[in-house]
């Protein structure tokens, strides 16, 4: 799939089959974080890929906007180091890892932002830093109507060399 396919069709996911991911799969999305762009190249943040059924129950527990993620095969904790660029960075890192996931027909969603304190624990990381997502990954178990987003027309968000000017449509 090339990149603006992917782009364009990826939908959240927040149902999985129970189906185990590959691998190599694993390998190329948690690779996709940690070859993305850093400012200053500080890469403030940490990776913790779970696949351990009894840790992601456990996390579906803990993360009250994410109880889907109990039944994922797969999720990836994103622990960041409290420097300025670390949420830009760590977002960044996510997408990538979202991207590479859907290219290879396996959904995601992005869980948290705050509020997974809880959960911090049951992963060990450290009091210096903060938990900032967990991404749960799986097959969907439905078709996913690829690209189906609604969105606001292109020239009310765009805009050409100044804001009062609609980019065309």
């Amino acid at each position: 799939m090339k990149t603006f396919e992917a782009i364009q069709t990826m939908l959240a996911v927040r149902t999985y089959a129970d189906r185990t991911i590959p691998a190599d799969a694993v390998r190329r999305i948690i690779e996709a974080a940690w070859l993305t762009g850093s400012s200053m190249n500080l890469q403030p943040w940490h990776f913790i890929v779970v696949e351990d059924r009894d840790t992601l129950r456990k996390l579906g527990e803990l993360a009250r906007s994410g109880p889907y993620i109990a039944d994922a095969p797969l999720a990836i904790a994103v622990a960041i180091e409290p420097t300025l660029y670390a949420v830009s960075d760590a977002s960044r890192a996510i997408q990538s890892m979202m991207l590479t996931a859907w290219a290879e027909g396996i959904g995601s969603n992005w869980v948290g932002f705050h509020g997974l304190d809880a959960a911090k624990p049951v992963l060990a990381i450290p009091d210096g830093l903060d938990l900032f997502a967990i991404i749960p990954f799986g097959y969907p178990t439905q078709t996913v109507g690829k690209g189906n987003k609604q969105r606001k027309p292109l020239p009310s968000i765009a805009h050409r060399e100044r804001f009062d000017q609609p980019y065309p449509g």
